[in-house]
């Protein structure tokens, strides 16, 4: 039950640590995380199934000056890493923010290698420019994002640093995850606020105290971690510290739990996103909903803590129909705020649950194997062509006066989650609503049970380049 070593970027804003991260995770990563009060985006990956790569600058606020912002970087990977990037933009002679930084990372006596990014370039510096720094001239490195030069030897002392040893191709390609033994392994996060119960279920699912309960927030600081046969399968259930809004984060420990919330999700198979059932609304419940679907990560909301509602009294509400009141219990009403609060996840199941009297938590297992199924599940290019062709009679997409999107044809490219892409012309004019629809119809078809999935659409021309528009951005 080992944890994914962290690896953590650092250094200054114009160095390509993004980029990076991208090149290294073999596409684009999409927004891990989002939160209400910050300006930048924090990204986590997940690097062939062998390590967590966190570029913590996107844990910083940019009004923050420079001297407050670096140390806050160097003291997170400090924190929680295992190896340190500092990463440097090679056309550029290093000044005494990369010299300031390059020292700091060594005083930490974690590992630490230099990335001379962007040494594709004809302006960029030799290694000896860097010697300077401190750092061995075995362990800094030339590459270049943009080209992937460089990557593959970069990644391989890593894994000589870390110790590790890449999980197999046949498993990486198939993006099953495998235990010890080489057996199919499903990973599931429990993602939350704090004291909304985690560490309760975490419990109740284990059968025996795993991790400490205590009704003071934040008690839980790292990932806890433990294995459930349930009907042949292995699951290994993550138990994470929660997330508050950074401006009621503490400073220390707590920050760094969020941290390791993030690689979590990045980890997971699948996340159980709890809901106090006391508490239902949460604009930070939604936000950590958003990152776990940018994730491409299965999705079950959890309502906690349903043995303290009282469906005795009905609950009087008007929010379905503005001529007449209606009568709802606790749960009913509690149901119907969720579904409009939460609009965007129609097609994650929700489950009800009390960790106290044990109420629905074994079906939590249920939904984990369903919800697993579907990641992995492929449609016959036929069905989905026939499901367009209906689609598109049903309702044309919408174009400008005398020119209209028009769709060709679809096929699924990748599974977990599941990626469709559609060829056409004059795709650049369709509506993200009409996405919407399209998603819509298929699930029709095949529910994909709490599993999010992506469309690509490519315009297919006689000449000129063919772009393509993924994912175009939702009001």
């Amino acid at each position: 039950m080992k944890k994914l070593p962290i690896v953590a970027l650092i250094g200054q804003t114009n160095a390509g640590k993004s980029s990076l991260l991208n090149r290294l995770a073999h596409k684009n990563i999409a927004i891990v995380a989002r939160e209400a009060g910050t300006t930048r985006d924090n990204v986590v990956a997940t690097i062939d199934n062998a390590f967590t790569l966190i570029d913590t600058a996107g844990l910083k606020n940019p009004e923050d000056d420079f001297e407050a912002s670096i140390q806050d970087q160097i003291e997170d990977a400090i924190e929680v890493a295992d190896l340190i990037l500092v990463t440097v933009d090679s056309t550029k002679y290093p000044d005494f923010r990369d010299l300031e930084i390059s020292r700091s990372a060594l005083k930490s006596k974690k590992p630490v290698f230099l990335i001379l990014n962007k040494s594709d370039l004809k302006e960029s510096l030799e290694p000896f420019e860097y010697l300077k720094f401190g750092i061995k001239e075995t362990e800094i490195f030339k590459t270049s994002a943009t080209t992937g030069f460089g990557i593959s030897a970069l990644k391989y002392h890593i894994f000589e640093e870390l110790k590790i040893t890449p999980k197999a191709e046949a498993a990486e390609e198939s993006k099953i995850n495998l235990d010890e033994n080489g057996n199919p392994l499903i990973k599931l996060a429990l993602i939350g606020r704090p004291n909304v119960g985690k560490s309760s279920l975490f419990n109740r699912l284990g059968q025996k105290q795993q991790a400490i309960v205590s009704s003071k927030q934040g008690t839980t600081r790292d990932i806890n971690r433990i294995r459930i046969k349930f009907k042949g399968q292995t699951i290994e259930i993550l138990d994470t510290a929660g997330l508050r809004k950074p401006g009621k984060r503490e400073v220390g420990i707590e920050k760094f739990s969020a941290i390791r919330t993030l690689a979590a999700i990045e980890e997971a198979d699948i996340c159980a996103l709890l809901i106090d059932a006391k508490e239902p609304h949460s604009k930070l419940d939604q936000s950590l909903a958003g990152q776990i679907i940018e994730a491409g990560k299965g999705i079950i909301m959890v309502l906690t803590k349903a043995d303290l509602l009282d469906n005795s009294t009905p609950v009087t509400s008007n929010f379905e129909d503005k001529t007449r009141t209606v009568e709802y219990t606790e749960i009913d009403h509690i149901l119907n705020q969720l579904e409009r609060d939460y609009n965007f996840l129609s097609f994650a199941p929700v489950l009800i649950t009390s960790s106290e009297t044990g109420k629905n938590v074994t079906k939590l297992f249920e939904l984990v194997t369903e919800i697993d199924i579907a990641r992995h599940t492929e449609v016959k290019t036929s069905d989905l062509n026939k499901i367009l062709r209906e689609a598109t009679a049903s309702h044309p997409p919408a174009g400008l006066k005398n020119t209209h999107p028009k769709l060709k044809y679809i096929t699924q490219t990748d599974t977990c989650p599941p990626w469709f892409v559609i060829h056409g012309r004059e795709m650049e004019l369709l509506h993200w609503s009409y996405k919407r629809y399209l998603e819509r119809k298929i699930r029709e078809i095949y529910p994909f049970i709490g599993t999010p999935i992506i469309f690509s659409f490519h315009n297919d021309r006689a000449s000129g380049p063919r772009k393509s528009y993924r994912n175009q951005k939702q009001d």
